[in-house]
């Protein structure tokens, strides 16, 4: 989906219109996931303010993604992202308040060299404004996910979803009455394949974490960095910067430490709950 997104941005698309017509093939796969699943009646909540608020951040973290994937080449843009759940695990702990042990913050701390090794400030490796927001996309894309586990305390997940990309449409849609263009046909394919793309990865996503387990799953995405190097040579005629094959695996690693880690409490906590179930 992110080449199309920079693909779309060569053709003349503007920043709201991608984001517009990704959030209508979004709201179409939710509706879809809510009436195969729960129903339109689970749909009610008392939480109104927190779905909004998740909606102005969720739109805020997915702009500038779009817009880092535009500024960066794909491959520097796509490594600098695996830098989410390294923010994840600060703010739980800042936010949440979650224990985190030398484990997770090693691996914080692993992830964090990766990317000053990608950016390298003061050498030029990777353009600095690209790069910064492509960290604060991550960031903000971070505090999503604690926004979201807050909701999950009382909210469905399919609701979250649904809430998001629906509500989304709202204040994107006035601003299309300032930002909507016409384009040619091609244009317009490339607008319906980010719709499709952005529905489709909704729909596999949660499909996969229904048949394999999140420490499964979730490292799956690191491989997104061998398409868009393959997509960004091919589309762009970029190739990744020395830096990127240095500090991308650095990353990667330090994100596949929180995994593991994650997974292991998780089991540990299983484990003690069957146990104090047995002796009772």
């Amino acid at each position: 989906m992110f080449a199309l997104v920079k693909l779309a941005a060569t053709r003349g698309v503007n920043l709201v219109e991608t984001v517009f017509y990704r959030q209508i093939g979004s709201a179409a796969c939710a509706a879809a996931l809510v009436a195969a699943g729960p129903g339109f009646g689970s749909l009610r909540t008392k939480r109104v303010g927190a779905h909004v608020g998740r909606m102005a951040l969720g739109v805020t973290a997915m702009a500038l993604n779009f817009l880092a994937m535009i500024m960066l080449p794909l491959a520097e843009a796509t490594a600098i992202g695996f830098t989410v759940p390294i923010f994840s695990v600060v703010l739980a702990a800042l936010v949440l308040g979650e224990p985190t042990g030398r484990w997770r913050w090693g691996a914080v701390a692993i992830g964090f060299v990766g990317v000053l090794l990608i950016v390298q400030p003061g050498r030029d490796a990777v353009p600095l404004d690209g790069a910064s927001v492509a960290i604060l996309a991550a960031l903000l894309t971070a505090s999503v996910t604690i926004v979201i586990r807050r909701l999950g305390a009382t909210e469905r997940a399919s609701t979250t979803v649904f809430w998001f990309a629906v509500s989304s449409l709202v204040p994107l849609a006035g601003m299309m009455l300032w930002f909507a263009q016409a384009h040619e046909a091609a244009t317009w394919g490339v607008l319906a394949g980010i719709a499709l793309a952005g529905g489709l990865a909704q729909l596999t996503l949660t499909g996969a974490l229904r048949l394999a387990p999140v420490a499964l799953v979730m490292p799956m995405d690191y491989t997104s960095l061998l398409w868009a190097t393959l997509l960004g040579a091919w589309l762009f005629s970029e190739m990744p910067t020395p830096s990127v094959w240095i500090g991308a695996p650095v990353i990667i690693l330090s994100g596949l430490v929180i995994v593991w880690r994650e997974h292991r409490l998780a089991r540990r906590a299983a484990l003690a709950a069957k146990a104090e179930v047995a002796t009772t």
